[in-house]
């Protein structure tokens, strides 16, 4: 199967780039200066990425380093008031969902703070049925397909591409799951409808939580560059 645009000559690559999983001041400030749109931190106690209050610099600072950057908060089912918490005391531009969470789980989170977008993260493998996307369309803001595997997340692998053909939902979605510095010229020539970023974690690190900044200088100006 091609998953090339039929026109790709003509189309210029603008993929939105998130680096997730981040907890480290000084690597943190590093990141923030890079070419990306989106900076995530895990709120999940089980990932050896996950951060607490004192781990890392004021993510109001952030905007000065880098007015565009948009942070992200994964959570795994936690309770609405602990994302809330997080989404105040932090500044978050989004929430992920990367649990079990219901479309009636991210309509409370709209309810009490309209202003917050939410990205819910499917994991997939070849028995993934799309069609549970449905419930959650008009509630979320973006979808992520990840990699399904035996942790929530940050697995490093990549699942098979071809099954995001059968996805036939309206909303935009970030590919996840394993993409590495290797992949970078494929990352260029697939083409999906609605796909509008990556996202970037555990191919990039030099230990959990820590982000090789060369290789993910190299990697962007790979892909800004087509």
């Amino acid at each position: 199967m091609n998953l090339s645009h039929p026109n790709f000559s003509d189309r210029k690559i603008d993929l939105k780039i998130k680096v997730c999983g981040m907890r480290n001041r000084e690597n943190i400030a590093q990141i923030s200066q890079l070419d990306i749109d989106m900076i995530g931190f895990i709120f999940y106690e089980k990932s050896p990425r996950f951060v607490s209050s004192n781990d890392f610099l004021d993510l109001k600072n952030l905007e000065e380093q880098n007015s565009n950057l948009q942070k992200i908060g994964v959570f795994v089912n936690s309770k609405t008031s602990e994302v809330l918490d997080k989404v105040g005391e932090y500044e978050l531009d989004y929430v992920q969902l990367h649990g079990d969470e219901s479309s009636d789980y991210c309509e409370d989170l709209k309810n009490v703070w309209p202003n917050i977008k939410i990205i819910k993260a499917f994991s997939v493998n070849e028995d993934f049925d799309f069609e549970k996307t449905k419930v959650f369309e008009g509630t979320c803001d973006l979808f992520l397909f990840d990699t399904k595997g035996k942790n929530r997340g940050g697995n490093g692998e990549t699942f098979d591409w071809e099954l995001l053909e059968k996805y036939k939902g309206d909303t935009p979605f970030l590919l996840s799951g394993g993409i590495s510095p290797e992949n970078a010229e494929r990352i260029t020539k697939v083409y999906f409808p609605k796909l509008i970023g990556i996202d970037l974690n555990s191919r990039f690190e030099i230990e959990p939580g820590i982000k090789n900044i060369n290789k993910l200088k190299n990697f962007i100006s790979k892909i800004k560059e087509q």
